[in-house]
């Protein structure tokens, strides 16, 4: 399950996570996230009860964005207990993608 990350529920579902949490960073008119899209869902599947995996709208919470330095989309942001312990910028291959999860949260 992947969640939609807002302002909102940013503490609950990111800062008090129980697991490592992945965020994907995105833009409904970024071409990279799109094409994405499908690798970062068959992960979630596959690691999902390892890790938590949201998805931010960079659009929809530009605060998140800036709170993060973020400057382009794809950026995948790895957070451990609240904290961010890494984040990768730009496309990747599924299996590239999966390499970054588990180096920066296992």
């Amino acid at each position: 399950m992947i969640i939609s990350i807002s302002r909102h529920n940013f503490d609950a579902e990111v800062k008090n996570s129980k697991k490592p949490v992945v965020i994907d960073v995105f833009a409904t008119w970024c071409g990279p996230c799109q094409h994405m899209e499908p690798s970062y869902e068959e992960l979630a599947q596959e690691l999902g009860s390892k890790y938590t995996f949201g998805k931010l709208n960079i659009d929809e919470a530009r605060d998140i964005a800036v709170e993060f330095g973020i400057m382009s989309v794809p950026t995948f942001l790895f957070l451990k207990n609240g904290e961010l312990v890494g984040q990768e910028v730009g496309y990747m291959s599924k299996e590239q993608l999966k390499e970054k999860i588990t180096s920066h949260l296992d």
